[in-house]
């Protein structure tokens, strides 16, 4: 007889316009769905109601305060730091239903973007240190994770990694970045992105006369905040620049967001220097696709026959489309990633880039397509092989006692 069906609490940056969040959660849910059909699955989440409409299932706010983020002054203080308090009982009264949580990918360990401690450095920290006390197990699988300089980011961040029962990493920069914090790393894992392990759209090498540009409300890292300005200033400049000489050049351009809360108005500026600078331009010469999902992202940059993108997830998408591929890097996770896919030399510092250098390395890169577009084929059904060997690995440490919901029951010899 098989066991219960499985309580799985899904927890983390989940419900936000973050595409690749939403990418690594649906790679999760479609191993539930095929290995655990059974399974009994709610969630603890940024956007609980974009969770319960989409999916029809159960979600609650990852934090009390989000339900008064309209309160200001005074009363805006005493209600986040009562909240702190309340989340410490929330979170270890809704882990303790679970027999495991899962945080599915994503940056959950490393702030290479602006975030305070008090957010989701503390809410990772509260999963971990109630799934140690309550017995359940917390998985952080295939997660992102770095270094931290502000002492409290740091404490709650390496706390988190050390009490979850089950860790991997989605680059051999996280791995170490936890095994430099003091994490016991002797039986964790590097898995690919989470992302990888989704069904990949229909797609040949598309136009090679249009381009797609994936664009991003950029300000820096966690230790760039005096100079966040003037840091999202010059990129957009300089990708303006860019997309012009695009157009001068022949090409047509397809605009990518990565998180639509975040990069729409960038994407919107851009499209109006264009026009500004080359009015005689038609309409559809350059585009800005409205994308709601990885999928949808995915089948829209289809049609492209290059790739240049700074969101992590847009590069990935590109890459598993095997379009080639020009990363803008604001953080290790790129250079790992375009390494370990054989694109290290088409990677630039997203802070420091020069248009002239991008130009020349884009140049190089259209030149290449055919040779790096085999290489990606191949790279791409490793990173799936690996990530099928993962789910297995998760499906025997986090539910032992049963059989997975598909095997057929044998008799005995």
């Amino acid at each position: 007889m098989n066991a219960a069906p499985p309580r799985v609490g899904l927890f983390g940056n989940i419900g936000s316009p973050n595409l690749g969040n939403e990418g690594s959660l649906d790679a999760v849910l479609d191993w539930l769905k095929r290995d655990h059909r059974d399974a009994i699955v709610d969630f603890m989440c940024i956007g609980p109601e974009k969770v319960k409409a989409r999916y029809g299932v159960p979600a609650i706010p990852l934090n009390w305060y989000q339900r008064h983020e309209q309160a200001s002054g005074l009363k805006a203080i005493v209600f986040k730091v009562l909240g702190k308090g309340i989340d410490a009982y929330r979170v270890a009264s809704w882990v303790r239903k679970h027999d495991a949580v899962i945080v599915p990918g994503a940056g959950s360990l490393e702030v290479t973007l602006p975030i305070g401690p008090w957010f989701y450095p503390y809410a990772m920290f509260l999963v971990s240190v109630s799934g140690r006390v309550t017995g359940t197990k917390v998985a952080l699988v295939s997660v992102g994770a770095g270094g931290a300089r502000q002492r409290l980011t740091r404490l709650f961040i390496t706390t988190a990694a050390k009490l979850a029962f089950y860790r991997s990493y989605r680059d051999p920069g996280s791995y170490e970045a936890m095994r430099q914090a003091g994490v016991d790393v002797t039986n964790d894992h590097v898995y690919p992105d989470l992302a990888f392990a989704l069904r990949v759209p229909p797609a040949g090498p598309g136009d090679p006369l249009t381009v797609g540009v994936g664009i991003m409300g950029f300000y820096g890292n966690n230790e760039d905040r005096a100079q966040a300005a003037e840091i999202n200033a010059a990129y957009k400049e300089k990708t303006k620049r860019f997309v012009r000489w695009l157009a001068d050049s022949g090409y047509r351009i397809r605009l990518f967001p990565g998180d639509n809360s975040w990069d729409d108005a960038v994407l919107e500026e851009i499209v109006a220097d264009l026009r500004a600078y080359r009015p005689d331009l038609e309409p559809m010469w350059a585009v800005a696709d409205a994308v709601t999902s990885l999928d949808v992202l995915m089948r829209e940059m289809a049609k492209v026959g290059t790739v240049v993108a700074i969101r992590y997830h847009n590069v990935l998408c590109a890459l598993m489309l095997g379009k080639p591929t020009l990363s803008l890097s604001y953080a290790s996770k790129h250079d790992f990633l375009m390494a370990d896919m054989g694109l290290s030399e088409f990677c630039l510092p997203a802070k420091t880039f020069d248009v002239d250098q991008l130009i020349e390395r884009f140049t190089e890169l259209q030149g290449r397509s055919a040779e790096l577009t085999r290489t990606m084929a191949d790279r791409n059904a490793e990173k799936a092989r690996l990530l099928d060997r993962q789910f297995a690995e998760l499906s025997r440490l986090l539910f032992p006692a049963r059989r997975r919901a598909q095997d057929p029951v044998l008799p005995r010899p």
